[in-house]
């Protein structure tokens, strides 16, 4: 497979809370307006391509966040997503439109279909998998046509649009990238046709492999190039005993109880990718590192991305060159709490990457002032001279 030496980092934004430790209380954050500011200024300031906003119930809402947020910052760019089934494909265009066009270009969009039922019933949608699937294709045709500025005219099996325009047309053009994460072959099946990224879950490099030459096995056929992405946790240290000491600490205070009663919520799910996770590590504790430095801790407790890379600086980078080189060029990684995690990270593991936009990262300042501290900034104003 072609490698890909540069890749792209997504950090994080906790909508659904945050904190020193996964279940428990103890630790925990208020994510409040201004902690999010804080995690996306730092995201910006350190070199993040962008982050990403999470969507459902237990979030909030994901463009009313990137929208109050995304003017205090000027580089970064936010992940929001779509819902088809819960939104017409007109409305999120227009959504779409407007926030690319006041992010001034900063808008990334994902494409979620959903995977729990229960959820999903919550949000007034009754569909199986597969037709939840046949929804967010004719979806995402509408709606690509219309940031394209076509005039859609269209009676599908789920979506009807009669004289369907956008005015305003997005900043980027054609419109935002869409990224898409399914793991079921009708995921897959739609995501060749109709986005720009495909996402997986932290799965051990072989896995990964496997998806992605299943995937572009696909979209070959069509015709059609599509590039990858991963999501990721990481505890990353300056030595890597110092990284699983702080694995273990994450999870102290998790239960079995706890443990069980997330495990019985996940299985619920009629997600491919959800199940795919659980697999990983069976609810048990005693097998979390599942490949070399790739620890599902995360997962016994929290859905979604479950997976964490563990270790030191070098150790966790070698470990992004292997997805990188199996055709990974975009990651998107969290870490707790996500203030502190985003700093620790980009500053031991970004200059031993190969970044996309490595003008976008910070300088490392080495000069020291008279007590020992960092100068935080070595420029000095020219001096000005008066012409009175």
């Amino acid at each position: 497979m072609t490698k890909q030496p540069n890749a792209n980092i997504l950090w994080f934004l906790p909508t659904h809370g945050d904190g020193r430790y996964l279940g428990t209380s103890i630790g925990g954050r208020e994510v409040n307006f201004s902690y999010l500011r804080q995690i996306a200024q730092a995201a910006d300031q350190l070199g993040y391509y962008g982050v990403l906003l999470p969507t459902g119930r237990s979030c909030e809402d994901s463009w009313v966040v990137a929208s109050a947020v995304a003017p205090q910052t000027e580089r970064l760019r936010y992940l929001v997503a779509v819902r088809p089934g819960l939104q017409s494909p007109a409305v999120a265009a227009r959504m779409t439109a407007t926030l690319d066009r006041l992010s001034n270009g900063r808008l990334l969009i994902n494409v979620v279909t959903g995977g729990d039922p229960v959820e999903n019933k919550g949000d007034g949608i009754f569909l199986a998998h597969d037709e939840r699937y046949e929804v967010t294709r004719e979806f995402l045709n509408v709606y690509n046509d219309l940031l394209a500025g076509k005039t859609v005219n269209v009676e599908g099996k789920h979506i009807r649009i009669e004289d369907g325009r956008l005015l305003f047309q997005p900043v980027q053009s054609p419109r935002p990238p869409l990224y898409f994460g399914g793991s079921s072959d009708a995921g897959i099946d739609v995501a060749v046709d109709t986005v720009d990224k495909y996402l997986t879950w932290g799965e051990p490099p072989e896995q990964v492999a496997e998806k992605i030459a299943r995937v572009k096995a696909v979209a070959d056929k069509r015709g059609r190039k599509i590039s990858f992405g991963i999501r990721l946790h990481v505890i990353v240290r300056e030595t890597n005993a110092e990284a699983w000491k702080a694995a273990d600490e994450l999870i102290q205070y998790v239960t079995d109880d706890t443990v069980a009663a997330a495990q019985k919520i996940f299985s619920r799910m009629d997600s491919v990718g959800q199940q795919r996770m659980a697999e990983l590590h069976g609810g048990r504790r005693d097998k979390l590192e599942i490949s070399p430095n790739l620890w599902a801790g995360v997962g016994l407790v929290r859905g979604g991305a479950g997976t964490a890379l563990v270790g030191d600086a070098q150790t966790v980078a070698a470990r992004i060159k292997e997805y990188q080189d199996l055709g990974i060029d975009t990651f998107i990684m969290s870490g707790y709490p996500h203030l502190e995690e985003a700093y620790r990270f980009a500053e031991l593991v970004f200059p031993l990457l190969s970044l996309k936009r490595p003008d976008n990262v910070t300088p490392i300042r080495v000069n020291t002032g008279p007590f020992g501290e960092t100068i935080g900034n070595d420029y000095r104003p020219q001096k000005q001279v008066s012409e009175s």
